[in-house]
C-alpha cells in the first residue's frame, strides 16, 4: 500500500483509486447476491444517502450539543416499541449493529445481577447453538461464560428441556433467536419465558434478523411463534434495520422491557479530568448519518411499502424453498419461518456446489458443519433477489450436476484423513502457516474457488478453526 500523498490527491484520482479498491468486490447491484447487502433499490437508497450525507457531521457522543440526535434516537426507539407490541415501559436505543445489540443486553444483564445477586462471580448465559457469534464475542469481551445446548436435530430449534437442565446456580441469562441466522426458524420464545421466570433469569430474544419483518408475515397469514414483548419473561431483544428494514448499514435497535433494565447498560466516567462522559450505547463519538438515514428509510417507505415487500419476499421464499425441496440431489434442512433459506447436498461437497454457482455470478454463503447442522449453503432472501427465482433455481440444479463430480482438494483429503502427527486442537503457528499456504492463501490474495479452504476448515475441530481463521486475519491486515 502506498503511504498518504504528499501533496493532496485531486477529486478525480482520489474516486478513482476508491473504485480500483472496490474492484473485486461482490457485485450485489444485480440482484444476484444471497448475504450481507440488503439493496432496497435505486429510489430507496437516494433518499438513505441524502439523509445520511445531511447529519454525516453531527456527534453522537453529546447530545445536549446535537439534540436533533436526541430526538431521532427517541423516534427510532418508539417504532421498536410499537413494532415489537411493547407497552410505554419498553425503552431502548440506537446502535451501531446486531453485534453491538447484543453486547449491550449482555452487559446490561451481567450487571443486573451484579447488583441483584453479588453472590455470582462467575456469570453463564445459556444459548443453543444456533445462537448468533456475537453472544459468543460478548462472553468473551465481558467475561460471561457460554454454555451451549444443542437444537433439535429436525427443527433445528432450541430445546427448552435441554437448556432448563443446563442451569446452574451461576446463570443469569438464556437466549433464543427469532428467527436463527443459519436456518430461518423461531425458537420457542414462549417456552423460554416461562424458564427465565420460573428461574429468576433475564431472556433476550435475539430478532436482528426477523423483528422488522415477521410482523409483517404475520399480517399476511403466516404462523409466527410469539418472539417480542408480549411474551412473558422478555427482558431485552435486539432488531436490526439494516438488514430487512433496508435502511443503511450500521443501524440496529436494542429494546429493553423496562427502563431499570436499560440502566444497566449504560456508562458514565467522571475519573478523569475533561468532558462529561454518559455514553447510551458502546460507541462514544458516532456519526449522526446511519441515524438519520434510518429514520429517512423507514417513514420514506411506510407501513404499506414494508408489507408489500414482505408479501413480495415470502411469495419468493416458499418458491425457491418448494423448488430446493424437489430437486433431486438437494436436501431442505428444515422449512424456514422466514426468508432464510438452508440445503445441502446428498453427495459431493457443498463448498465445491458454492464456487459452482458463484462461478456463474450468484452469491451464495457457504456454512460449516457444527454439532448436529451439517455443512450447507445459506440464503438470505432480500427484496432485489424476488423476480430471480426461475434463474437462480435452473442454474442450482446445473451446478449440482457438475459439482457433484468435483473431487475434493489434496489439503481436504489430508485433514479429512486425520493429520494424524498433527495436534487439531493446538496448531502451531508453523502448522497454521504451512496450512494456509497448501490452501493456497498468500499475501496476494485469497483463490477464486475456496470449496478447498472452507473443506479444511468444516475439517478441524471448531477450536482449531478459530486459531486458523486468527492467525489468517492477523497476517492479512499488515
Amino acid at each position: 500500500m502506498k503511504p498518504l500523498s504528499k501533496s493532496g490527491m485531486t477529486r478525480e484520482d482520489v474516486f478513482s483509486h476508491l473504485e480500483a479498491f472496490r474492484r473485486e468486490d461482490v457485485k450485489w447491484q444485480d440482484g444476484r447476491v444471497f448475504g450481507y447487502v440488503f439493496d432496497p433499490g435505486r429510489e430507496v437508497q437516494a433518499v438513505a444517502q441524502e439523509a445520511y450525507t445531511m447529519f454525516l457531521s453531527e456527534n453522537g457522543l453529546d447530545f445536549s450539543v446535537f439534540q436533533s440526535l436526541l430526538k431521532l434516537e427517541k423516534a427510532l426507539a418508539a417504532i421498536g416499541r410499537r413494532h415489537l407490541r411493547g407497552d410505554n415501559q419498553v425503552v431502548g436505543n440506537f446502535t451501531s449493529g446486531g453485534t453491538e445489540s447484543i453486547i449491550l443486553a449482555v452487559k446490561a444483564a451481567r450487571d443486573y445481577y451484579r447488583a441483584k445477586r453479588p453472590d455470582i462471580q462467575a456469570p453463564e448465559m445459556i444459548l443453543p447453538t444456533t445462537a448468533h457469534a456475537a453472544f459468543h464475542k460478548a462472553g468473551a469481551y465481558l467475561d460471561v461464560k457460554v454454555v451451549s445446548v444443542p437444537v433439535n436435530g429436525e427443527t433445528f430449534r432450541a430445546d427448552p428441556a435441554a437448556m432448563a437442565a443446563a442451569i446452574t446456580p451461576n446463570t443469569i441469562m438464556l437466549a433464543g433467536s427469532a428467527p436463527s441466522y443459519s436456518h430461518g426458524v423461531v425458537d420457542p420464545i414462549a417456552d423460554l419465558g416461562r424458564i427465565a421466570q420460573e428461574n429468576d433469569l433475564w431472556l433476550h430474544s435475539d430478532a436482528c434478523m426477523g423483528g422488522f419483518l415477521l410482523p409483517y408475515f404475520r399480517r399476511l397469514g403466516v404462523v409466527v411463534p410469539a418472539f417480542d414483548f408480549q411474551v412473558p419473561g422478555v427482558s431485552s431483544i435486539s432488531m436490526d434495520l439494516h438488514k430487512y428494514a433496508y435502511t443503511p448499514k450500521g443501524a440496529s435497535l436494542v429494546m429493553y422491557r423496562h427502563k431499570d433494565l436499560r440502566k444497566h447498560q449504560l456508562f458514565a466516567c467522571s475519573h478523569w479530568i475533561g468532558y462529561t462522559i454518559v455514553n447510551n450505547a458502546i460507541q462514544s463519538s458516532k456519526s449522526g448519518g446511519p441515524m438519520a438515514a434510518a429514520w429517512a428509510v423507514l417513514n420514506y417507505i411506510g407501513d404499506d411499502g414494508y408489507l408489500e415487500i414482505a408479501r413480495r419476499k415470502l411469495e419468493a421464499t416458499r418458491k425457491i424453498a418448494a423448488g430446493i425441496e424437489a430437486m433431486e440431489g438437494l436436501r431442505l434442512l428444515t422449512r424456514p419461518d422466514m426468508c432464510l433459506v438452508s440445503f445441502t447436498v446428498e453427495q459431493g461437497s457443498v463448498f465445491q456446489l458454492v464456487d459452482t454457482m458463484n462461478a456463474r455470478g450468484w452469491y451464495i454463503q457457504p456454512a460449516l458443519s457444527y454439532d448436529n447442522s451439517p455443512a450447507h449453503i445459506h440464503l438470505s432472501i432480500n427484496a432485489s433477489n424476488v423476480g430471480r427465482e426461475d434463474a437462480l433455481l435452473a442454474d442450482l440444479e446445473k451446478c449440482v450436476a457438475t459439482a457433484r463430480t468435483l473431487p475434493p482438494g489434496d489439503l481436504v483429503k489430508l485433514v479429512q484423513g486425520g493429520l494424524d502427527d498433527m495436534d487439531l486442537a493446538h496448531l502451531s503457528d508453523k502448522e497454521m502457516a504451512d496450512m494456509l499456504t497448501l490452501a493456497g492463501i498468500s499475501e496476494d490474495g485469497m483463490p477464486e474457488r475456496m470449496a478447498d479452504i472452507n473443506g479444511v476448515l468444516d475439517a478441524l475441530p471448531a477450536a482449531a478453526r478459530e486459531q486458523l481463521l486468527i492467525a489468517y486475519v492477523n497476517d492479512l491486515f499488515v
